[in-house]
C-alpha cells in the first residue's frame, strides 16, 4: 500500500505531503508574498530537512501554478495577472453559485448549521471590529458551502482555484476596504436565507452577488498595493 504522506510525480520522485502542504499555506495565507524568494537551503534549515524534499515540493507548487522557477535565479511565490485574476473570479463565481443551488435543494444538512453559527459569530467579530477573526471566519464559510453541496468534483477543482488565487490573502485585502466588514457579514446572512428558502435559483443568484462584490473590491485592493510605495 502507498504511504499516503507522499504523492508520486511524473519523475517517480516522492512529495512529502505534510511538507508540501505547510509550503502551500505559507503561500495561500501569505505569510510569503508575491515576488518573494524560496530559497531552498533555507527552506531545507527551517523544516529540518534536505533539500530534496523541498525541491520536489516546489515542483509541484509550480505545476500548481503557485510559484515561478527563474532560470539560474531562483523559485519565486508567482503574482497572478490581473487577467488571470479576474478569469478565476469568474470561476470562483461559478463554483459557489453551483454549490449554493446544491445546498438549497438538499434542505436541513449539518453544513447548514455550521453556516447559521458561523454568521453568528461573524456578526461578533464585525462588532469588535476584529477583522484577523472574521478573515478566517470568510474562509470556513466559503469552504462550508462547497462541502454542503455535497459534490466531490466541485470540491476538487474548488480547492484548487482558492490556492491558486491564494483567496485568504486576498480576503485580508479586501476587508480593509471602508463598509466591507458589515457588507459581507450582512450578504452572508442573505445566502443562508436563500438557501433557507430551498430556492436554488435564488440562493445561486445571491451568492454569485457576494462573488461579483468581492470580485471588484479585490481589484481595487490590488491596484492599490501595485501603486503603494515599496520598502
Amino acid at each position: 500500500m502507498q504511504d499516503s504522506s507522499v504523492i508520486e510525480t511524473s519523475q517517480d520522485n516522492a512529495v512529502d505531503l505534510p511538507l508540501l502542504s505547510r509550503l502551500r499555506q505559507m503561500i495561500v495565507t501569505g505569510a510569503v508574498l508575491p515576488g518573494d524568494l524560496l530559497a531552498e537551503t533555507a527552506l531545507a534549515q527551517e523544516f529540518s530537512v534536505s533539500r530534496t524534499p523541498i525541491r520536489e515540493a516546489l515542483k509541484q507548487l509550480e505545476r500548481e501554478g503557485l510559484v515561478e522557477v527563474r532560470s539560474r535565479v531562483g523559485t519565486f511565490v508567482r503574482k497572478p495577472t490581473q487577467r488571470e485574476i479576474n478569469e478565476m473570479f469568474a470561476l470562483k463565481e461559478s463554483f459557489e453559485g453551483l454549490a449554493a443551488g446544491l445546498m438549497a435543494r438538499r434542505g436541513p444538512v449539518p453544513e447548514l448549521e455550521h453556516l447559521k453559527d458561523n454568521v453568528e459569530q461573524s456578526q461578533l467579530a464585525v462588532k469588535r471590529g476584529d477583522t484577523e477573526a472574521y478573515s478566517r471566519l470568510v474562509h470556513d464559510f466559503h469552504s462550508t458551502l462547497v462541502a454542503g453541496a455535497d459534490n466531490r468534483k466541485l470540491s476538487e477543482h474548488y480547492d484548487l482555484l482558492m490556492n491558486q488565487l491564494a483567496y485568504q490573502r486576498i480576503v485580508s485585502q479586501t476587508l480593509s476596504q471602508p463598509g466591507r466588514l458589515q457588507n459581507s457579514a450582512s450578504e452572508h446572512q442573505a445566502i443562508i436565507d436563500a438557501i433557507c428558502s430551498k430556492d436554488p435559483l435564488a440562493a445561486e443568484l445571491v451568492m454569485r452577488r457576494h462573488v461579483a462584490a468581492s470580485s471588484q473590491l479585490a481589484t481595487i485592493a490590488a491596484f492599490k498595493d501595485d501603486k503603494a510605495p515599496k520598502g
